[in-house]
Parts: structure tokens; sequence; C-alpha cells
């Protein structure tokens, strides 16, 4: 079986476009001094084009649909 590569994330810290591409940029939260909240660190970025991009957002909102439905999460009415 072939090994694939993972790569844990807290968060995306900004999603910009640049370069005729759309970058995401991961965090990871890193402890801070006793007492402080967690800094939130880059330390990985991907990048694509803008149909892939779309395509990506597409996926996510079929998996939020799906989780949705399951009962795992639910639609905030109150959004803009």
């Amino acid at each position: 079986m072939e090994t694939k590569k993972e790569i844990f994330a807290d968060g995306i810290g900004q999603i910009h476009f640049a370069g005729n591409m759309v970058r995401f940029d991961f965090v990871t939260l890193q402890p801070a001094e006793e007492g402080q909240a967690p800094v939130a660190q880059s330390n990985v970025r991907v990048i694509m084009p803008p149909q892939g991009f779309l395509s990506a957002l597409n996926s996510m909102q079929q998996l939020v649909d799906k989780l949705v439905e399951a009962g795992v999460l639910r639609k905030n009415e109150n959004a803009n």
C-alpha cells in the first residue's frame, strides 16, 4: 500500500490571491507563556489555480451539507 504524507493544521491563517494563484497558509497553535493563549504559527502553504480552488470549495460545501444532515454540525441561521 502506498504511504501518504499527512499534515495536521489547527486552521487556516490566511487565504490570499497572488500571482494568479490562491494561497492558503495553514497554521498550528504553539504554546505561549504560561497563562497566555496559544500562538498561531504558519507552517504549510498550499497553492492552487483559481479553478482548483473553486473545485475544492465545492467539495468542502458538499461535506458541510453531509455533516449538517448527519447532525454533526448545525446551520447558523443568524449568519449573513
